[in-house]
């Protein structure tokens, strides 16, 4: 059994990568020519150049295999230029799809994000069946993100074998770049966060998510959607936990979302100034107005999908930090 997987040098697709072998598939990653793929040092599978708005390194990647895992994706908050958001998430996923068509796969497996979910106005979780339009989506990631499934839905109802899958906030090891909640944790537990607003999020172990994404690959219905996720937490608990890990004082400090916004509004003004980047955008700090609860109640039941503590996957992510040599001024125990 061969699976082409997109996105495998990256947090998430590296650990699926791992994932799938482990099963037994044979892998053939796609990654562009030059990419960073550390994340994949060591590994027995097949790496071949492509990229996802190349449709015909993708027809050659998906020859003769049964599966597609599409990973890839840009995962930033504030581009400075959305169209590489919406040219990669949107027409990337629409190559993939047709690619996938083409070599007669029996599955494939889109992963999308929570950012997509409804979020209900009397805080309870969110689910697969919470109401959600487009309109609600803020920032150009979720709305590339929500237009991609959106693709992938109609692909599903003209006869492509695809499920959905939405990861919440994946934490663990291997988040080279960083990913913004690998930021986050790396931020934390070197003291840079002495401060935190009234949110949360939902965390989950990165290797969970693969997990997630096989039993999808193996048991999900064609055309639906499973979140995969794990525990809720507000960013105070969150911040605690790093901090317990690393033998620091955890922030006390309560701030208001709207006290970020002047902040946001001086980080991005600069950096487009100095062609830099800012770990501060205001589209973060809009999203931080609401906690991103959710239930990952449809994958339990229907794929027998499980998570770990969530403060497993902040010491496995410290531990990984640690060892990379990451945590320059971090105390520990």
């Amino acid at each position: 059994m061969r699976a082409l997987l997109t996105g495998g040098t990256g947090f998430v697709g590296a650990a699926v990568a791992r994932a799938l072998l482990r099963q037994g598939w044979e892998v053939r990653a796609l990654a562009r020519p030059g990419s960073d793929k550390r994340n994949l040092s060591g590994l027995a599978l097949e790496m071949v150049d492509g990229d996802l708005n190349d449709a015909g390194s993708l027809a050659r990647a998906a020859r003769d295999c049964e599966a597609v895992l599409h990973v890839a994706a840009d995962y930033r908050l504030g581009a400075r230029d959305p169209r590489e958001l919406y040219q990669t998430n949107v027409e990337g996923t629409r190559n993939v799809l047709k690619a996938a068509r083409t070599a007669g796969v029996r599955r494939v497996v889109y992963t999308s994000s929570v950012a997509t979910m409804g979020i209900p106005a009397d805080g309870s979780p969110g689910d697969e069946r919470t109401p959600v339009t487009l309109a609600d989506m803020v920032g150009h990631y979720k709305r590339s993100k929500f237009l991609a499934e959106q693709l992938v839905r109609e692909a599903a109802r003209a006869g492509t074998p695809a499920v959905i899958v939405n990861p919440s906030t994946p934490v663990g090891p291997g988040d080279l770049k960083p990913t913004p909640t690998g930021q986050l944790v790396r931020d934390a537990a070197c003291g840079r966060m002495p401060a935190y607003v009234d949110t949360g999020l939902n965390i989950v172990h990165v290797d969970d998510v693969a997990a997630g994404h096989l039993l999808a690959l193996e048991r999900g219905r064609i055309g639906e959607t499973y979140i995969l996720g794990g525990e809720d937490m507000s960013l105070r608990a969150i911040l605690a936990e790093i901090a317990l890990l690393v033998g620091r004082r955890p922030p006390w400090i309560r701030l208001p979302a709207r006290a970020l916004v002047p902040v946001a509004l001086v980080a991005e003004s600069w950096a487009h100034l100095t062609g830099g980047t800012t770990r501060i955008t205001l589209e973060a700090v809009r999203l931080s107005r609401k906690r991103m609860f959710f239930s990952s109640d449809k994958a339990v039941n229907e794929l027998g999908y499980h998570w770990r503590p969530a403060a497993e996957a902040f010491e496995d992510a410290v531990l990984w930090l640690r060892a990379q040599g990451l945590l320059a001024g971090a105390s520990g125990r």
